[in-house]
């Protein structure tokens, strides 16, 4: 498979938020917010594998910044790491004030896609290389990153395994 840039997987979302998008603070929704990064994610992954993708991860999501109604959000995201069948994707959320311009990056994520067969298994992806400084920076920290993610799906396995199907007080033994 070839190798491809960064830049070629570029996805950009710009939607406005309007009042059935916020709560009682006027603010957006942090899972309306949620679901716009996993799916302008999706997207990237998608171009870069240009197979079918799941979402495998999401690491933390940081609100940095309210979204107020009547602002703007735009989301760009792009893949900034790879391995085998699964693909790093980082998003970044800019809020604007449409009326003054002010606009704020409100939050980042990284999150984990891999991409499957027909048959809904993994399947290889083609590795992504960085150009500007800001994919080289990103790029070079892929692998630990991946580490992490490894570390803590491994500790959510063994509290799925703990805590079973049942709540803890109606379990016995």
């Amino acid at each position: 498979m070839e190798k491809k840039p960064c830049s070629d997987s570029l996805t950009i979302k710009t939607s406005h938020v309007l009042p059935p998008d916020t709560n009682t603070h006027g603010t957006l929704f942090g899972g309306r917010l949620m679901a716009h990064i996993d799916d302008v994610a999706a997207i990237a992954a998608v171009r870069h594998a240009r197979q079918p993708v799941v979402t495998a991860s999401t690491d933390s999501v940081d609100f940095l910044q309210p979204v107020k109604e009547g602002h703007s959000i735009c989301l760009e995201a792009f893949v900034t790491w790879t391995h085998n069948t699964s693909m790093e994707v980082f998003v970044k959320a800019v809020t604007e004030d449409l009326l003054t311009g002010n606009r704020k990056v409100c939050t980042t994520a990284f999150l984990t896609f891999v991409a499957i067969d027909e048959d809904g298994r993994p399947t290889p992806v083609p590795q992504v290389y960085p150009v500007s400084e800001h994919e080289k920076k990103l790029h070079e920290n892929g692998a630990v990153r991946a580490a992490h993610r490894k570390e803590r799906r491994k500790h959510s396995k063994e509290l799925a395994e703990d805590f079973g199907t049942s709540f803890p007080w109606n379990r016995e033994g």
